[in-house]
């Protein structure tokens, strides 16, 4: 009788990969790189006669990994790195050294062609060539950390990671630009070191959309911003008779700019044809031409007009054109603000975007749970989520980095991010509630959403929303949760959370706090006025009227209740400004029926969830964070 075992399998550093990223486009081939090579170990299993009872692959993404695609070609990553093979036979027709050396040589072959098209024609000298060869091949094979064990016992795989077996390289000289620690392929010893820029220069120039003038990558980042180029080529031959396939994947990325600044120039779409044509001159002469990242984004490409959707984004902003390290021709900066003055647009974009970061809950104990069948369920589960994710971002403008299993990774203009999350939210709870055929939620999803300055770094970006997922929605929070961050280039500002069944207005989804941020403007407007008034006074003075209100420390009863405070509150707004120069006077109810919402935003919620259970716990006190949030959407993070 044929004995089955279960193998276990896993692939990292799966953030030191991903996360480490300078552009939007690093994040995306992070994503989509540790996918393909995911989608190689799986497929290897496969051909060994094991069945992957979870997470169930993707048909569709497997068969174009052994060049059977039809359709679409995948363009995000879909394969979580981490899966198990059920029913693979062991010990005599299971390998499990296989798995291993197919995601091995699938990746050398790929640092390969890229070795041999992007940097021997540029490596002249005997010297230089062996010098950075050594770099190269010490980072290739020694980056990534592969674990697996074989057995029912579903601890083993975190067991075997913790006997840690891979250290990594020691590495001197010169640092990556991209990822941390990791030196760069020139070799120099220190940032002066005339190698350096004899190194680097050709390639710049050669490819000069893909390095920033001050980069210096090493090996592991140099595969992901060249990767693109020669993927549709690639061809590994593996073991068990198959042959592991690339395809053609489009490079186009919108950058943090063309999100930040996307529904300003959408809105360009009626503007004077010749003036629109003289904008985007403008700003190629001064930065050169756009890669066309805008058109990635719905409200932009399908204005149909190459003048927006091939825009150079970064020009639009203030603290771009005032630098003059990157705008040092004064006389294309001034071209680029005449152009921009003719448009006779009276505000500019705001400079902030979006990163939504989603997480399953409690995924393990259903799996181990009494359900009959409940793997496959989830399997049907998470592949019609991770089918429909891509058109709902899109339908959001924003852009998906990576939808896999139970997570999401996308990018958005700041002001679809709330409106985004909730419809991947309700997507998930959908497909869940079809698989396990009834109206429970068996699974639920935790969301973070940090609304970044696009001057800030990316790679501290992506750590922060992992800890605001992790530590903020789900542990804080309780899970099936929302936590909101506001970041600028000081650092953190805002920090928000609620679960999303406080979050949500009732029978729907809609955030409450988007709808309070609408009215607050609609309110703060003048009537007949095209500008909104909006009152700074009391935004300023929240966290000392909240004090005021709140508990002292140590007593748990509130000193007002909660009518009372809403009263207090409602007073101090009408007082702050908002009745100047109006014909029609906000009364005292009107105030009442705008900050009790706001209120009740600004108590914290936990939720509990005791064998399936669910209850809520509201503090005694309130928390500035949500007022001032509401003001940071209102005036889309650009102070008044």
């Amino acid at each position: 009788m044929t004995k089955f075992t279960t193998f276990h399998f896993t692939l990292g550093p799966v953030q030191g990969f991903v996360s480490q990223a300078r552009r939007t486009r690093d994040f995306w081939a992070g994503s989509f790189l540790l996918s393909w090579l995911a989608g190689a170990a799986m497929q290897a299993v496969l051909q060994q006669k094991g069945e992957i009872n979870f997470p169930s692959p993707s048909n569709d993404y497997l068969n174009w990994l052994v060049g059977k695609g039809t359709g679409k070609a995948p363009s995000q990553g879909c394969i979580p790195n981490r899966f198990k093979a059920i029913q693979a036979k062991v010990p005599s027709d299971f390998n499990p050294k296989q798995i291993e050396d197919a995601v091995r040589k699938a990746w050398w072959a790929l640092a390969e062609s890229i070795w041999k098209r992007d940097l021997i024609p540029y490596l002249n000298k005997t010297a230089e060539l062996e010098r950075t060869r050594t770099i190269w091949e010490r980072q290739c094979q020694q980056f990534w950390e592969i674990a697996w064990a074989l057995g029912d016992d579903n601890a083993l795989l975190d067991r075997r990671k913790n006997w840690r077996s891979q250290l990594p390289p020691e590495e001197a000289g010169v640092k990556c630009s991209m990822m941390a620690g990791w030196q760069e392929l020139s070799g120099a010893a220190h940032p002066t070191d005339a190698q350096l820029n004899t190194f680097w220069k050709p390639l710049r120039e050669r490819f000069s959309t893909d390095f920033d003038a001050d980069e210096a990558l090493c090996a592991i980042a140099f595969i992901k911003r060249r990767f693109v180029k020669g993927f549709t080529d690639l061809r590994v031959q593996m073991q068990n008779n198959w042959t592991l396939h690339g395809w053609k994947v489009n490079g186009q990325m919108p950058s943090t700019t063309d999100l930040a600044a996307a529904h300003w120039v959408a809105q360009l779409k009626d503007a004077d044809s010749n003036l629109l044509a003289q904008l985007r001159t403008a700003t190629e002469d001064l930065l050169g031409e756009s890669d066309g990242g805008l058109s990635q984004l719905k409200c932009v490409g399908e204005t149909g007009l190459k003048s927006l959707t091939h825009l150079h984004s970064s020009a639009l902003f203030e603290h771009v054109l005032e630098n003059k390290k990157l705008c040092s021709d004064r006389n294309k900066v001034n071209a680029v603000k005449h152009a921009l003055k003719a448009l006779g647009q009276k505000t500019s974009p705001s400079p902030f975007y979006a990163i939504l970061l989603m997480d399953g809950d409690s995924l393990g104990q259903l799996l181990q749970s009494k359900i009959e069948n409940a793997p496959k369920k989830i399997s049907v589960a998470l592949n019609q989520f991770t089918a429909a994710v891509p058109e709902i971002v899109h339908k959001h403008n924003g852009f998906l980095i990576y939808a896999g299993g139970d997570d999401v990774l996308a990018l958005f203009p700041m002001e679809d991010a709330l409106k985004g999350a909730a419809a991947i939210r309700a997507c998930y709870l959908t497909a869940f509630q079809k698989a396990f055929n009834d109206k429970k939620n068996h699974s639920t999803i935790s969301a973070a959403i940090t609304f970044a300055h696009v001057k800030t770094p990316l790679t501290r970006l992506l750590h922060n929303s992992h800890h605001l997922l992790d530590e903020i929605a789900k542990d804080a929070t309780g899970r099936d949760a929302l936590a909101v961050r506001v970041e600028k280039g000081s650092g953190e500002t805002i920090k928000w959370a609620q679960p999303w069944e406080c979050a949500l207005l009732p029978n729907s989804d809609t955030l409450a706090i988007e709808k309070i941020a609408e009215q607050f403007k609609q309110f703060a407007a003048p009537i007949g006025s095209k500008d909104v008034a909006f009152s700074n006074k009391f935004f300023y003075k929240i966290r000392e009227q909240f004090e005021l209100i709140n508990p002292s420390n140590g007593q748990e009863k509130a000193v007002f209740t909660e009518e009372e405070a809403v009263s207090l509150l409602a007073v101090d707004y009408l007082a702050s400004g908002v009745n100047d120069n109006r014909r029609d006077k906000l009364k005292i109810a009107d105030a009442e029926a705008l900050i009790k919402p706001l209120v009740e935003q600004c108590r914290p919620v936990t939720r509990h969830n005791k064998d399936g259970t669910v209850t809520f716990t509201s503090s005694n006190r309130l928390e500035p964070d949500g007022a001032l949030l509401v003001r940071f959407l209102a005036q889309k993070g650009v102070e008044k």
